[in-house]
């Protein structure tokens, strides 16, 4: 074990992006990214990090995975099966303990502040490796986060309940003619209207109605009818809105797709955090060790970066009301894919969960690790419309030497 080592206008209109020329990522980077949110915050030690037999450490037990020396949550069985794929970061280190400021921070590698909008993960993977019918990114059961500076162009295109149809993804059953005509008639306004009013929100905004309508046209938009699967492999997933969740995540990668997260909400445990981490932790388990084993099975897993984080930690001290509370100065984050070297542990907090104790690893850090598994180029410079310069990722950002494969 290594240490320091609504219509088709609004709901389509998230995450279709132009489709501007991108090249591929450099030889040995990843293609695809899935990250499996944990919205509210998951406590690292009812997870990931478990602290048995002290006063932190709660009702449940540790388990050893496949990797001897690793233990995480009894509740994780699956998942501990599968640890030799999976590389644990228990080591992040954070100041935000507020919802909305810590899920800004967690999806764009930056502090909030004023002035800037900064593009989410999947803005940037999708700009860098989005091409074709599908949106550059698809936010499954959550909002993930918006294209910021660059744009709605970037924006994800989200899905609110995997496990119900999509709205408004199919075409109206128009004679191609009068569709042709509607489609020059709004062409002929948009145009005019960008021609009046030129910037980055505008020609976004036209952007997203291009490719909302070529989405229409395409026939991969089968990626999002979750009924195609066989009813088996649904039950394997989960029959749940975050195991749907996954199985749609998997369908997208597979038609190229760049960048889909995927939610798991209720982690705020402020009480009843033990039955309540149990239930989702059994979610969890079903549906990350599937998406495992289908990734691998068809291929995509040598080419996909997996991540699995949420708003931060929680309180090693159990509350009146059998919960835990906020607490950014600790969590885990889980990395899987073929470009991380799995079956390792990186950095460790002290007995109590409460504070980092070895290899602290900032939000920045895990950032230009991601950058370098996708073959973003963390240091190029963008201007906003602003005029104000910003890189890809906090230059304050280290790459994790040793979490990734060559």
């Amino acid at each position: 074990m290594a240490t320091g080592l609504a219509g088709l206008g609004s709901s389509l209109a998230l995450g279709l992006g132009a489709r501007r020329a991108s090249g591929a990522p450099p030889s040995g980077r990843a293609k695809h990214c899935i990250v499996l949110y944990m919205h509210g915050g998951a406590s690292h030690i009812d997870t990931f990090d478990p602290k048995p037999g002290t006063p932190s450490g709660g009702s449940f037990a540790a388990i050893g995975t496949k990797v001897p020396g690793i233990q995480i949550c009894e509740h994780l069985p699956k998942i501990a099966a599968r640890m030799d794929r999976l590389a644990l970061i228990r080591s992040l280190t954070a100041k935000e303990g507020n919802h909305a400021r810590a899920r800004y921070l967690m999806h764009t590698g930056f502090v909030r502040q004023g002035g800037v909008e900064h593009p989410g993960l999947g803005a940037w993977t999708g700009r860098a490796l989005g091409a074709g019918p599908l949106p550059r990114q698809v936010a499954v059961a959550g909002p993930g986060q918006g294209g910021g500076f660059l744009g709605p162009a970037f924006d994800p295109f989200t899905v609110p309940r995997p496990t119900q149809p999509v709205r408004n993804l199919g075409r109206e059953d128009a004679l191609p003619a009068r569709e042709s005509r509607r489609e020059a008639m709004l062409a002929a306004l948009e145009g005019d209207f960008a021609a009046r009013h030129a910037g980055v929100q505008v020609d976004g905004s036209r952007a997203v109605t291009e490719a909302a309508i070529a989405l229409s046209h395409a026939r991969e938009v089968e990626a999002f009818d979750l009924s195609k699967e066989s009813a088996k492999t649904r039950k394997r997933y989960g029959e749940q809105d975050f195991g749907a969740g996954c199985l749609m995540a998997r369908r997208l990668i597979e038609r190229g797709v760049p960048f889909v997260e995927v939610s798991l909400r209720n982690w705020d445990t402020h009480e009843d955090n033990f039955a309540r981490v149990e239930r989702l932790c059994g979610e969890l388990d079903q549906a990350w060790s599937a998406l495992i084993d289908d990734l691998q099975a068809n291929g995509k897993w040598k080419e996909t970066l997996v991540v699995w984080m949420g708003d931060f930690g929680r309180t090693p001290k159990i509350n009146a009301r059998g919960g835990r509370d906020h607490w950014p100065h600790a969590s885990s984050v889980v990395l899987g894919g073929g470009v991380v070297r799995g079956g390792q542990v990186w950095g460790a907090t002290d007995a109590q969960g409460a504070r980092v104790a070895d290899a602290p690893v900032q939000v920045a850090d895990l950032y230009a690790t991601l950058a370098a598994g996708l073959g973003l180029v963390a240091g190029e410079m963008h201007m906003t419309p602003r005029g104000r310069p910003v890189t890809t990722v906090d230059e304050k950002g280290r790459v994790l030497d040793g979490l990734l494969r060559g």
